[in-house]
């Protein structure tokens, strides 16, 4: 009798994904936060939050999230790419359970914050920060070049937001709650389809 795997196989990429991108986030965190000590000596509170508008900031970073999650969903209807790539990254991120969505969207959000809006932009200026922002997401072929077009218009409304407000909470609220309802969204769509397949018969 063939023995039964304790992990099924289909589980194991995206597993797989969620170790690896908490070591590259933990790392991205890590490099902004030596890259503003090393370049101020040290790391300011109002960097994260302005004690006097945190309200409006939060409400900032909801709007935008929202924003950009309705261009998403407008590109899905108006882009065959964006449609590819959705199937692309549901493939690589199936498998891993909300407890997992929720933690590496709150990591991946503040880390690629701290170093590209903390850092990069407050080194660089706001156009190089959103430059190598959108290469970050880079990927091969015609499918990734929506992911790279949305991660542009993202990048700008982030960088907008730290110009405009002068601290991270607006673009990090903004970007946790897109890859929350993003990541939540791809990792339940190989189930989905496979209770749609099942009751369709095929």
């Amino acid at each position: 009798m063939p023995e039964t795997p304790e992990t099924p196989p289909e589980a194991l990429p995206g597993d797989q994904l969620y170790r690896i991108a908490w070591v590259f986030y933990l790392f991205l965190a890590i490099g902004g936060a030596l890259w503003l000590g090393a370049r101020n000596g040290t790391i300011p509170l109002d960097l994260f939050v302005d004690p006097g508008g945190w309200w409006l900031d939060l409400g900032l970073g909801l709007a935008a999230g929202g924003l950009l999650l309705g261009l998403w969903q407008l590109g899905l209807k108006l882009l065959p790419s964006a449609s590819a790539l959705e199937g692309k990254l549901g493939e690589m991120v199936g498998g891993i359970e909300t407890p997992e969505v929720i933690a590496l969207a709150l990591l991946s959000g503040f880390a690629e914050e701290l170093f590209f809006r903390g850092a990069v932009q407050g080194a660089w200026g706001w156009p190089i920060a959103t430059l190598l922002f959108a290469m970050l997401h880079v990927g091969p072929g015609a499918a990734f070049r929506s992911w790279t077009l949305f991660a542009a218009v993202a990048g700008l409304i982030f960088a907008g937001l730290m110009e405009w407000r002068g601290n991270l909470l607006a673009p990090v609220v903004a970007h946790i709650l897109v890859n929350a309802i993003n990541l939540g969204r791809l990792a339940r769509r190989p189930a989905l389809h496979g209770r749609a397949s099942l009751r369709s018969g095929g």
